[in-house]
């Protein structure tokens, strides 16, 4: 090969590692691509729409009313205590929807989230007093406690933009009394400052009853001119025959009060914007502290276009696809060093960068793997070799100290006779005890489907990621629909018989159609939302972004304790 030859085959040679683009134009002039863009536009337009409702909180006419009294609607205040051009990770967005329609309680009332202050991480929990004044309902409580606990695993500062007139009384059994309700953000807290982790409240508007509690576990307590903070306003104290007769708000627990008398006030500011300055000046003061031991290299961006990831995804959520291709979309310079690439195929393991983050991840395979010796296997489907896999690669991960990114698309675990004589079981629990035990941060991303023990395998909620997300094309519950609601159907056709109940087939067709519906809302992300079972739902080409700054928030955390599995059948 002549030296021009060799110059020029040079410019075409992969890097190591480098992910094939396998996305050329003829596939993405084809039909399939564009009704896969389709399928994944009309979603990603669907939750734009529900997320611009949700930020708007109580609407435009109640943040007018604050404006009018001189005060900055909660997303202008949050959005004014950042660092001028920095993201804002929030959590728990979709909080409550479609579950206090009656009462209007958009977002449960609360914004949460991770931004920077002064070049620093810190979590801000604001409350949204457009809303129902700003009071607590079930969901509220669960969405601080959530950011509370992330402030704990990652070591970040709190701020407490406080504007709450304490619980919502027509739902306060299902806020007061329980170890996740209310009372536990007032155990948080306290536990918080025990940890050294700084906390920053200000009042910026009601703070009553209970609620009262939480500015003053913190370290800092702040509070605007106009603000109050007590246990009982005057009509209470009054109701209760208490000592002090005919007394305003205002003298009860006043900003000047707080600041001249009782002294629980640290500072008064005499404006939100004045308030804001002063936090951020306070935020300037702390410390510097130690940083986890994660490796980092400079930033490189994805060598193909994170946008083609709307047309990989299929529009038909049970076809399947090259989960390579959008690991390429999200990784630095598209490289991806696979471990065991040849075995146990239908979970992909390996190293990457994201953002200069060394990480490790684990994929679904989606596409079908033909084998010519054996029986072909099913894309998104844990076998027996790949959960053994998934497993030592965990372990590995936790050795080295590199954290954990989970991608999602998962329909369980294998079943039948062979699979369960190949140790299904023993493997599969392998797997979830190596991920249950890790002590580097864990990071999960709902590509497509999460179903069943396959949603535990692979880091859902319940096993503790520091951030989980999911994609508009995301669907999750304990099987997929199909199969769900015929066994529903079965069970209360059943029912039916035994009461003595003869079923047509029309009613049959009807409650079919009425299990399915039910079923089918059940899975759409929006619900797991609401529910806090995901930290967001986020679009396709937010995923890189999102996984950075989120792994850069758990390095504020440097402690990695010693990684232990108990007992493994091997």
């Amino acid at each position: 090969m002549s030296e021009k030859q060799a110059e020029k085959a040079k410019k075409f040679e992969l890097p190591p590692d480098r992910i094939p683009n396998k996305v050329s134009k003829a596939r993405m002039d084809s039909d399939d691509w564009a009704k896969n863009v389709e399928a994944m536009d009309a979603l990603v337009t669907k939750h734009r729409e529900s997320a611009d409702r949700l930020r708007m909180g109580g609407g435009a006419k109640a943040i007018a009313k604050k404006e009018a009294k001189g005060q900055l609607p909660p997303r202008e205040r949050v959005g004014d205590l950042l660092d001028e051009g920095t993201p804002f990770l929030e959590y728990g967005l979709y909080a409550g929807q479609g579950m206090y329609d009656e009462w209007g309680i958009p977002s449960a009332n609360v914004i949460t989230g991770v931004g920077k202050v002064q070049g620093r991480d810190v979590m801000v929990v604001a409350n949204d007093g457009t809303i129902k004044a700003g009071a607590f309902c079930p969901m509220t409580s669960k969405k601080v406690l959530r950011a509370q606990r992330v402030a704990m695993e990652n070591h970040l500062p709190l701020i407490y933009l406080v504007d709450s007139a304490g619980v919502f009384l027509p739902l306060q059994d299902e806020v007061f009394p329980d170890k996740d309700d209310f009372g536990k953000v007032f155990d948080y807290a306290a536990r918080i400052t025990a940890m050294g982790i700084p906390q920053v409240s200000a009042v910026m508007g009601l703070c009553v009853a209970g609620g009262a509690y939480l500015p003053v576990l913190c370290d800092h307590v702040l509070m605007t001119e106009g603000s109050g903070m007590y246990l009982a306003a005057a009509a209470l104290a009054k109701a209760a025959k208490t000592t002090a007769g005919d007394v305003t708000n205002d003298e009860i627990g006043g900003s000047r009060v707080h600041a001249e008398v009782s002294g629980t006030a640290d500072y008064v500011c005499k404006d939100d914007a004045t308030c804001i300055e002063k936090i951020r000046s306070i935020v300037g003061m702390f410390k510097d502290t130690p940083k986890a031991p994660f490796n980092k290299e400079e930033a490189r961006p994805p060598a193909y276009d994170p946008s083609e990831l709307r047309g990989i995804i299929p529009a038909n959520p049970y076809a399947g696809y090259e989960m390579r291709d959008v690991i390429a979309r999200i990784v630095d310079g598209s490289i991806f060093n696979e471990y065991k690439p040849d075995y146990g195929k239908t979970l992909l393991c390996g190293y990457a960068r994201i953002g200069g983050w060394a990480v490790g991840i684990v994929a679904n395979q989606k596409d079908t793997i033909r084998h010519k010796d054996k029986p072909w296997e099913t894309g998104g489907v844990i076998y027996h070799d790949a959960a053994d896999k998934a497993a030592r690669f965990i372990m590995d991960c936790n050795q080295i100290g590199v954290p954990l990114v989970f991608l999602h698309d998962v329909n369980g675990f294998m079943v039948g006779p062979e699979s369960e004589h190949n140790g299904i079981i023993r493997k599969g629990a392998k797997m979830v005890n190596a991920m249950a035990n890790s002590v580097v941060p864990k990071f999960s991303i709902i590509v497509g489907g999460s179903f069943g023990a396959g949603h535990y395998a692979m880091c859902g909620r319940a096993y503790r990621p520091r951030y989980i997300a999911a994609w508009p094309s995301a669907r999750y519950a304990v099987m997929g629909g199909e199969a769900a609601s015929n066994t529903l159907l079965t069970l209360q056709i059943s029912k039916m018989k035994a009461q003595g109940k003869e079923v047509s087939d029309e009613e049959k067709k009807a409650l079919l159609d009425d299990i399915k519906q039910r079923y089918t809302d059940a899975m759409h992300p929006a619900y797991g939302a609401a529910r806090l079972w995901l930290d967001a739902i986020i679009e396709p080409e937010e995923t890189r972004d999102c996984l950075i700054q989120a792994i850069a928030m758990s390095a504020n955390n440097a402690d990695l304790p010693e990684y232990k599995t108990g007992v493994l059948q091997t």
